[in-house]
């Protein structure tokens, strides 16, 4: 059975509640396409406003980050009940700022994923590499000690409704993109890791995007690529280009 694709935006530290708002009323009729899962990865802030705004279109929301106990003294966290309650489907984990900014190391993720899939939450696994890992050739080994430590103690299940996102950190909000070429052989060799980890059934049900600067200009030639399921979109998940990649 073919994949189904997914393309989310993760607007980041962007939008307040009533420009979220807006936005979502922008791109209603752009991002129309019952052949694809188009998700709105949003601050907390505006995730009230925009699960209302999202109500009856083909629109699911996601969260950006939570914290992996249900409540108590943890100032400042939002935890997976909470995003369930709010409307919330999914869940980005691990991505480059959460770990490069807030030092949020594999083995917090990997008890991130779980708790994600425990609470009912769909994770959006990130991984990818520096430039200099790239450079120094030992690209394809980091990404795949994070997967490894990511998915410790994850079903077969789990696996095949996760969503992993190849996001090489040089390519991200710097205008520089992976070549096509150069992200389906990352997406290929992580489909390889969880046919390896799980069985040939796990790796083809999967769904792998890809995050790194994908816009409207290049997201066809990204997205015709055999083991590219999606996008992961940042800056232009905050303009109606969002729409050109959602029926790419």
């Amino acid at each position: 059975m073919a994949r189904r694709r997914i393309i989310a935006g993760n607007w980041k530290m962007n939008k307040t509640p009533s420009e979220a708002v807006e936005l979502c009323a922008t791109l209603k009729d752009l991002v129309k396409n019952d052949a694809v899962d188009v998700v709105y990865c949003v601050p907390a802030i505006d995730i009230v406003p925009v699960v209302q705004a999202v109500k009856g279109t083909n629109v699911s929301v996601g969260a950006e980050n939570f914290y992996i106990e249900d409540k108590g003294a943890f100032t400042g966290e939002i935890s997976a009940p909470m995003l369930k309650d709010a409307g919330v489907e999914y869940i980005i984990i691990g991505q480059s700022e959460r770990r490069d900014i807030f030092g949020e190391n594999d083995i917090l993720i990997n008890q991130k994923v779980k708790k994600a899939f425990a609470s009912g939450l769909k994770p959006i696994l990130c991984c990818g590499e520096s430039l200099a890992l790239r450079k120094a050739g030992t690209y394809k080994e980091w990404i795949k000690r994070q997967i490894t430590w990511d998915l410790d103690g994850i079903t077969k299940d789990q696996v095949m409704n996760l969503v992993i996102a190849y996001e090489p950190i040089w390519a991200i909000g710097t205008g520089e993109t992976a070549t096509a070429d150069q992200a389906e052989e990352v997406c290929r060799m992580i489909r390889e890791m969880i046919a390896d980890m799980y069985d040939a059934e796990a790796a083809e049900a999967v769904r792998i995007q890809y995050g790194g600067s994908m816009n409207a200009a290049n997201a066809a030639e990204l997205l015709s690529k055999p083991d590219i399921d999606g996008g992961l979109i940042g800056g232009a998940s905050l303009k109606p280009d969002f729409g050109q990649i959602v029926n790419a």
